[in-house]
């Protein structure tokens, strides 16, 4: 899906419970989110089960059921909803409670009205069309507060399978998986020409390159994850499609990553997120670079650091041959590249050094804002049951969580 920018607008939240809490910040106010779930309680799990089904440690927040969140972003998909709605499975094994989000993404079409006439669990209505990867984070932020234990990503336009949702989340039930990816049978796809399908394998490698984990399908956006996974890969925005990256930050965090072969249907419409091949590779690859950089600079810059030093170090090795070939006259210039070089290869490698510190320090400060989002979530549903339980009572439930506030968007 072809997605742009948008502003802020106004949020209004309406639950079960009975309350309705107005978050603050820019990226709140740009959503309106209609919640029609029921809030839940605690449960008496033992530790060990609780973290395999859920991804959560003993002791944190545990629910009366274990639930899963189907999240679909949608933008102008009135045509195609319906169908993906349909498919969606209504109870899976292993879990208590499945409910369905829609993300819609400023659409302009009657995509809200038709998720809300199929009884959609949960709605939220982005005011622009502000991209699928905030369309996607918007979700997950909703899915958390709604207290879902796992939560599955799928698309509106109907590309993938929904039975094989049950399939998708089988490992983190089972407690093999933190992330699951759904991958397609990209030789088996008719609508993907010769080209697609090389750079989409072309694209995995690099990413099983970078990452070091095997992945068949990097750019699949048909993915499972436990509420802990979810926390930890929203605690930054992602860029563009949400794939690549929270994919490199998953292998970098060291979560369990599995893949399981999924079904897609047939081509509904084309893509709105890929202008052209070309557009896309290059904005992937951009991704690519940028967050492997972000995570492994000193690897990135040793890397060129050691590169331009070698290259210096070669220029001298030809001085000194020629130098000691000719007697000691000539080829002053090997000398001079080959300082150059190596003076460039030094500024390189403190570079490296400099932003392998800051790396460190943006993982100590994602670290303490997935610590501050999970405490604030945990108070967001702690009022919220409190405030269902005393439904006489005209307490507020309180604020949203205002850890999710970064730079005047909050996501």
């Amino acid at each position: 899906m072809d997605r742009g920018g948008g502003d802020a607008g106004s949020v209004a939240a309406q639950g079960a419970a009975g309350y309705n809490p107005r978050p603050r910040g820019a990226f709140w106010e740009a959503a309106s989110w209609i919640s029609k779930g029921a809030a839940g309680g605690g449960h008496g799990r033992g530790g060990a089960e609780e973290y395999a089904l859920t991804g959560r440690h003993p002791g944190q927040r545990q629910a009366e059921t274990v639930k899963l969140i189907i999240q679909v972003p949608c933008f102008n998909e009135e045509q195609t909803l319906g169908q993906v709605l349909a498919d969606l499975p209504k109870t899976i094994p292993g879990l208590d409670v499945v409910e369905t989000l829609v993300i819609n993404d400023g659409s302009t079409d009657a995509t809200s009205q038709l998720a809300r006439s199929m009884g959609v669990h949960h709605i939220v209505e982005l005011p622009h069309n502000r991209g699928l990867a905030v369309a996607w984070l918007a979700g997950i932020d909703a899915c958390l507060r709604e207290g879902a234990d796992i939560i599955v990503n799928t698309d509106g336009d109907n590309q993938y399978a929904g039975d094989d949702i049950a399939k998708l989340v089988a490992p983190i039930v089972n407690g093999e998986a933190e992330m699951v990816i759904g991958a397609r049978p990209i030789e088996e796809i008719r609508h993907f020409s010769w080209l697609k399908k090389r750079l989409q394998r072309l694209g995995s490698w690099a990413v099983t390159v970078f990452t070091g984990i095997q992945v068949p399908d990097a750019a699949s956006g048909f993915r499972a994850y436990t509420r802990e996974a979810a926390l930890l890969l929203s605690a930054v925005r992602p860029q563009y499609t949400h794939t690549i990256d929270t994919l490199i930050r998953a292998a970098q965090k060291n979560l369990k990553i599995r893949s399981v072969p999924v079904r897609v249907n047939e081509k509904a419409r084309d893509s709105r997120l890929i202008a052209s091949t070309r557009q896309y590779v290059w904005r992937q690859s951009l991704i690519l670079l940028r967050v492997f950089t972000m995570t492994q600079p000193l690897k990135v810059f040793g890397l060129a650091a050691l590169a331009f030093l070698m290259l210096g170090l070669a220029g001298c090795v030809r001085f000194l041959v020629y130098y000691v070939a000719n007697g000691g006259s000539g080829h002053v210039q090997s000398v001079v590249i080959s300082a150059g070089l190596i003076v460039v290869g030094f500024v390189v490698g403190m570079i490296g050094l400099a932003a392998d510190m800051i790396s460190a320090n943006r993982e100590l400060i994602e670290d303490s804002l997935y610590r501050l989002r999970k405490a604030e979530l945990e108070r967001w549903n702690a009022n919220r049951a409190a405030a269902a339980r005393d439904t006489g009572s005209k307490r507020e439930a309180g604020d949203a969580p205002q850890a999710l506030r970064r730079g005047g968007t909050v996501v």
